[in-house]
């Protein structure tokens, strides 16, 4: 039997999870898709193929709803759900900060929800997607949020009280890196360098020291104090770093962080 599947806030994330459905080999016909603008509905018909629906067209069809809308945005959408949305509905939350409790309680009562923060490289397939279950949630709803965001990525089970760490670990995740690239690359620059070529050692050492971190197995402390020679450059540059607070202030941006996740919920 078809299983209809929803998104609705059909933004970047929302429009990444989409296609990489359909480079999975999921029909468009399975797909619907929820916007605000009619620009905007017009480029996902013309690039996906997908039908573009209200919201309430989108709770009574589809057998699983996944919410892509920004948080502040939720509590009106789920207003707009409710009346329309039975209890046999998958609903997957992908906003920062919004809690299966909160979902639950503006839905039909025994609503199965799931939990889950992407990351933006979900555009290139190449996601950390953490997933928890709500109150209703069996094992087949996680397994099916399992299937939906393994199209983009990665995902991992967690228990829905460390969602905001994970958030403010992977789900901001990636800004941390892109400002780290942007420091080194002004670096770059202030040694000499051409914007373009300063641009071009940082990305390709971030990739290779990225596969080297996910298939080599070893610690980064292992892999650092590898590039770490006595009395070297790099020796030099790591006790730069340390003191002026690097490490400190990278823990304390990602506790902020956090912090923020855990608010975004609040009324």
């Amino acid at each position: 039997m078809t299983h209809k599947i929803a998104f609705l806030g059909t933004g970047k994330i929302g429009e990444a999870l989409l296609g990489g459905m359909l480079r999975a080999g999921r029909p468009p016909s399975d797909l619907l898709a929820t916007v605000r603008r009619a620009e905007r509905a017009q480029a996902l018909r013309a690039r996906h193929g997908v039908e573009v629906v209200t919201n309430a067209e989108a709770a009574k069809s589809a057998h699983t709803l996944i919410l892509a809308v920004k948080p502040q945005d939720m509590p009106a959408l789920l207003e707009e759900l409710a009346p329309h949305t039975p209890a046999d509905r998958l609903v997957i939350t992908a906003a920062a900060g919004i809690t299966t409790a909160f979902v639950e309680s503006r839905l039909t009562p025994g609503t199965p929800v799931v939990r889950v923060m992407p990351n933006t490289p979900a555009l290139v397939d190449e996601a950390m997607s953490v997933i928890s279950g709500g109150t209703h949630a069996a094992e087949r709803h996680l397994a099916l949020a399992e299937e939906i965001f393994d199209s983009v990525g990665k995902t991992m089970r967690l228990p829905e009280a460390q969602q905001d760490a994970a958030t403010a670990l992977s789900g901001s995740g990636p800004a941390y890196f892109y400002f780290l690239v942007e420091a080194m690359t002004d670096a770059g620059i202030l040694l000499g360098l051409p914007r373009d070529k300063a641009h071009d050692l940082i990305v390709q050492a971030a990739v290779g020291a990225s596969v080297m971190l996910r298939d080599s197995g070893e610690h980064p402390v292992k892999l650092r104090e590898a590039v770490t020679s006595p009395g070297g450059t790099t020796i030099s540059a790591i006790r730069e770093l340390e003191t002026h607070g690097v490490r400190a202030a990278l823990i304390a941006a990602i506790e902020a962080a956090k912090r923020r996740s855990e608010s975004l919920s609040q009324p």
